[in-house]
């Protein structure tokens, strides 16, 4: 746990490379279709969506090619470009074979052509934030971190991310160039990836947990302690699992994604949640009982 004093800028604003962006970001994939693929069912209210939680004070988008594919990141184009004091992140390296198939493919061949696509379906001349999605084991991880190294050298992106790593990644690509963030799947009930994120405090880098309230994986609304702590405060579960990643740790980027209007409002809400000692230590202890 960060201490308090580390912590004062909860509803803030976090650095991602030059970028200062709200503690509460929003992530994208569900204003796709059904099992991640093709479009949303209502088009419109997708685009609505994007640009209400801009009006609410988002402004950091996270995306990927493979969300569709190419659905979220034409949706973010036509809702949201020009992009005044957004901040777009999208990722490259996973292919789709259908609704909920995935597969890695993060050879310099592919990430480049990946790059390409984004930069057009994006409408910009460079990306503000391009993340390797996964690490391919048929790929050496440092052709894969070089390539966007050198995308970064030639324009197309202006800072590099990096997601579903482990610490190995980590001080592999520190030793060979700068990025900005590391996303990976964390969360109350999930702190499988505790080392990398202490990681990102020590270097300073943004961590950007996908599945922040679970994800529908994990049972949140199962846990009797965070229920009761939700009960007193008047608010949801998954608000309380949001609030206490502010908490956890002053690196946390969290990026919620929905395609309902009232949950947005509430994800944003969460920043102005207040834990008290004792609530943090009870959240902080969950881990034990849900690993």
């Amino acid at each position: 746990m960060v201490e308090a004093e580390v912590n004062a800028e909860l509803a803030g604003r976090i650095r991602a490379g030059d970028y200062l962006v709200n503690r509460i970001g929003f992530g994208s994939m569900r204003i796709t279709g059904e099992g991640v693929w093709g479009p949303p069912k209502d088009i419109n209210k997708a685009k609505v969506l994007l640009r209400s939680a801009v009006e609410y004070g988002v402004n950091f988008i996270d995306t990927a090619d493979s969300y569709g594919p190419e659905v979220s990141e034409t949706l973010i184009a036509d809702a949201l470009f020009p992009y005044h004091g957004i901040v777009v992140a999208t990722k490259g390296g996973l292919i789709r074979g259908g609704p909920g198939k995935w597969s890695p493919d993060c050879s310099p061949k592919h990430l480049r052509e990946s790059c390409e696509k984004s930069l057009k379906r994006l409408k910009v001349d460079t990306i503000d934030i391009y993340q390797l999605h996964t690490v391919d084991p048929k790929v050496p991880f440092e052709d894969s971190f070089r390539t966007l190294l050198d995308l970064q050298k030639e324009g197309k992106i202006r800072h590099i991310g990096l997601s579903n790593i482990e610490p190995e990644h980590f001080m592999k690509a520190l030793n060979m160039g700068s990025f900005v963030s590391v996303q990976n799947n964390y969360n109350v009930l999930n702190r499988e990836h505790e080392d990398v994120l202490r990681l990102c405090e020590q270097h300073r880098i943004a961590f950007i947990p996908y599945f922040p309230i679970g994800g529908g994986m994990q049972p949140l609304s199962a846990s009797r302690s965070i229920g009761d702590i939700a009960q007193s405060k008047h608010v949801s579960v998954y608000q309380v699992a949001l609030s206490w990643l502010l908490y956890h740790s002053n690196m946390i980027l969290p990026i919620p994604g929905t395609s309902s209007l009232v949950h947005l409002q509430e994800n944003i809400a969460s920043a102005d949640i207040e834990l008290d000692e004792a609530e943090i230590k009870t959240l902080d202890a969950l881990v034990t009982k849900f690993t």
